[in-house]
């Protein structure tokens, strides 16, 4: 199958399973239920999703553990989003093109669906259907998704990156900002999608492991130059809005002709991680080009 059309068709059924989720919520607070679904479902280009599920298809994990630990990590990476957005954080007006969670709703609504968001992404991998394996799994996967996403990973590198706005630090600091704030939560996906498997290796795990680390990065990287060089139409956001902040980033400490050459050495970098592995990773690689290549 085309690497596109397989992308899409992982992207629908996120979407779709999504949606079934939130309108299965009871109705006592339609609000707060509405600033999730908008949250969760107004544009977003399901990196997370499809990189878990390529890595599982690699591995023939079942179907529906591929989608609650998917769905799982995309409502933690909603919340994140929502709360970056605040005035408090990043006071950010669009996300994906569309006005934030807290400008078409209201502040304290915002942060109740982050919070709800995040809540519901333990609840999907408490409660829902995974195989017998993927089941007798689920502590050492909420374990996982939980340090990726507090102190040790999303929410360390956020503070990280308030503190140094403004300030500025070296590249070995941004780089470490951006495994934790960017990186981690990818990892997680990686990590979690290999637990699943009974039959796949430490040393194959770590390999792949790795690959979604250097990823992480490059998405970082292309972000960055995407902030100055793209179409804000494209983007979502105005064009130059991190670098008007004050946000440390790639190009900023590199220079942009460095930042690419960075951009291409991680490109790299990354297909070398998956080579060695005993499967196809035909699709791993065009993730690859995709991470480094997009547009938005």
């Amino acid at each position: 199958m085309n690497f596109d059309v397989l992308r899409q068709q992982i992207k629908q059924q996120t979407d779709e399973q999504l949606l079934r989720l939130i309108s299965q919520l009871p109705d006592h607070a339609p609000r707060l239920k509405a600033a999730m679904q908008h949250a969760l479902l107004v544009g977003g280009k399901r990196m997370r999703p499809v990189l878990t599920h390529l890595v599982g298809n690699t591995l023939d994990i079942p179907r529906q553990d591929q989608l609650t630990i998917s769905m799982a990590i995309e409502c933690v990476h909603a919340y994140s989003l929502v709360h970056d957005d605040l005035p408090a954080m990043d006071d950010d007006d669009l996300r994906r093109g569309q006005p934030t969670c807290h400008v078409a709703f209201d502040e304290a609504t915002a942060i109740l669906a982050g919070d709800a968001l995040q809540t519901l992404g333990f609840s999907i991998l408490a409660d829902q259907p995974m195989s017998d394996y993927g089941s007798s799994q689920r502590a050492k996967l909420v374990s996982i998704l939980a340090s990726a996403a507090g102190y040790q990973g999303m929410c360390g590198g956020q503070a990280i990156d308030l503190q140094s706005t403004g300030n500025a630090i070296d590249i070995e600091a941004l780089t470490r900002l951006h495994r934790l704030k960017t990186g981690a939560l990818l990892c997680a996906c990686v990590k979690m999608i290999t637990l699943t498997s009974a039959t796949v290796s430490e040393q194959e795990r770590e390999q792949f492991v790795r690959f979604a680390d250097i990823i992480g990065l490059a998405f970082q990287v292309q972000d960055d130059i995407l902030d100055i060089e793209g179409d804000a139409s494209e983007i979502g956001k105005p064009q130059g809005s991190d670098v008007a902040q004050g946000k440390n980033t790639f190009p900023v400490l590199l220079g942009m002709a460095n930042a690419k050459q960075e951009l291409t050495r991680l490109h790299d970098e990354a297909l070398q991680a998956i080579a060695g592995l005993p499967y196809n990773t035909q699709y791993l690689t065009a993730f690859t080009d995709l991470m480094v290549n997009r547009n938005h």
